[in-house]
């Protein structure tokens, strides 16, 4: 049996259920009575555990709040961006200069120095296929180097290939594969073909608020819910 606070939730549910019950059945063609389970079935409402009932309303109701704040969060970015831009483009007219779109790296302070704001472009990077040819001489480096090489350095080159669900590289492991400097001809051609595969296929734009504490260090604003 569920406690006197479900009790009381599931009463709740009643209330605030009915008076939306026809507009939202009508809305999704469900008779009056009845909810369509997960495998599109109609389930009439009697039929239905007070559990489940109370269970749905939570999901339903705390989702349509975090979409609303998702929508808001949206709006909120593109309006700072924007605004970001004018702030940019006015500050750049003074020295006759046009800036246009949201390009470029700014970094703004209040004038106390309490808040601070950063707008960053990060490049959206893809490989195309000669990062094969470079995943090819260096395996070769890999078994040339097997009896004399360090185990290390084997695990640290082969998980930079390791690839995601999606079938996708992790673009900052290869990328540091470039840092590690070995004298070896095959190797160099490895990281020259790495070089060449790289392919900027756009851009990401990142705005991010700080607050300083006393002590004069900036902490980033969360708004993602898991990070709070």
């Amino acid at each position: 049996m569920l406690t006197q606070n479900a009790a009381k939730a599931s009463a709740h549910y009643s209330h605030n259920h009915s008076k939306n019950n026809i507009m939202s059945t009508e809305e999704n063609n469900i008779p009056e009575g009845f909810r369509k389970n997960a495998k599109g079935h109609l389930i009439p409402l009697d039929q239905i555990s007070e559990r489940d009932l109370l269970c749905d309303q939570l999901v339903t109701e705390l989702t349509e709040q975090a979409k609303k704040l998702s929508g808001t969060v949206l709006q909120f970015r593109n309006s700072s961006l924007d605004e970001t831009q004018a702030f940019v483009q006015l500050s750049g007219e003074k020295y006759n200069a046009k800036i246009g779109g949201r390009k470029g790296n700014v970094t703004l302070f209040s004038f106390d120095g309490r808040y601070k704001m950063t707008r960053k472009v990060a490049d959206c990077l893809q490989f195309d296929e000669r990062l094969q040819a470079a995943k090819a001489l260096i395996d070769e480096c890999l078994n040339e180097w097997s009896k004399d090489g360090n185990p290390n350095i084997r695990t640290v080159i082969q998980s930079a290939f390791e690839t995601d669900a999606k079938g996708n590289v992790a673009t900052h492991k290869i990328l540091e594969l470039r840092s590690i400097k070995i004298k070896d001809e095959k190797w160099e051609s490895a990281m020259d073909a790495i070089s060449d595969a790289i392919n900027v296929v756009g851009n990401k734009v990142y705005i991010c608020f700080y607050e300083r504490d006393q002590y004069g260090k900036y902490h980033q604003i969360t708004i993602d819910p898991n990070k709070v």
